[in-house]
């Protein structure tokens, strides 16, 4: 008998195929015990207001969907006079590949290391790749990521004054819960070790040491938005 313990990429893979193979109702031979993921705490209490949206993006989009929560946290602040605490939202780190929101999980040092400006094509005002996460506390230096966006034809300067708000430690601040998918985040890290950033194992073990201050691991996002929709938690795909 095998008495190996389960690498972290022998978990996700058992977990992807494992529910492939019990959809078709076929044993599988050799799947890791790692597939049964503990559901965790309830994070839909951390979630406070009477006005609540989950803002489902699995694309980076340059910020833009960031931009979304905060329009929808300050209308109802500003339009319709909701008191503080009132109003929150939920914003969704996953997918795989480099448009995905995943990066956005990750603090500054993790963007260095991995080089996740240029797996992202993420890059600031002089060309060159982020080496720094520049949706976590952005500056009105990174305006022409949101031009970029809206494929505006000359910056609309006004616009920059703005882009500290929509930062992410801001959004927090503001209300907003940042979930990360773990069933992505495996996949992340199988791209970025078949990219020769490392081994599967160490990048699980690193980044999840970086992860941003509040974010919260998700056993699948799929599964989240069903939590929040039971949970009375709107729902806007962006």
């Amino acid at each position: 008998m095998n008495t190996e313990a389960p690498t972290p990429r022998r978990g996700f893979l058992g977990r992807v195929i494992g529910a492939a193979a019990a959809a078709v109702s076929v044993p599988l031979v050799g799947a890791s015990t790692a597939a049964a993921q503990d559901g965790g705490a309830d994070w839909t209490k951390d979630v406070k207001g009477t006005h609540r949206c989950l803002f489902d993006f699995p694309q980076m989009n340059n910020g833009m969907p960031l931009l979304h929560i905060l329009n929808y946290l300050n209308t109802y602040k500003e339009a319709f006079k909701a008191a503080p605490g009132t109003v929150g939202a939920v914003g969704t780190f996953y997918s795989i590949g480099p448009r995905a929101s995943i990066p956005f999980a990750f603090n500054d040092a993790m963007w260095k290391k991995y080089e996740l400006g240029q797996y992202t094509g993420v890059k600031d005002a002089s060309g060159q790749p982020y080496t720094r996460n520049p949706f976590w506390m952005p500056t009105k230096d990174e305006l022409h990521l949101m031009m970029a966006a809206i494929n505006a034809q000359a910056p609309i300067v006004a616009f920059g004054e703005m882009l500290p708000a929509l930062g992410i430690h801001s959004l927090q601040q503001m209300g907003t819960k940042f979930l990360l998918c773990n069933n992505a985040f495996g996949g992340f890290c199988l791209d970025l070790e078949a990219r020769g950033k490392g081994k599967m194992a160490d990048l699980q073990k690193d980044l999840t040491a970086n992860l941003l201050t509040g974010v919260t691991p998700v056993p699948a996002m799929v599964i989240a938005i069903e939590q929040a929709q039971a949970a009375g938690i709107k729902y806007n795909r962006q």
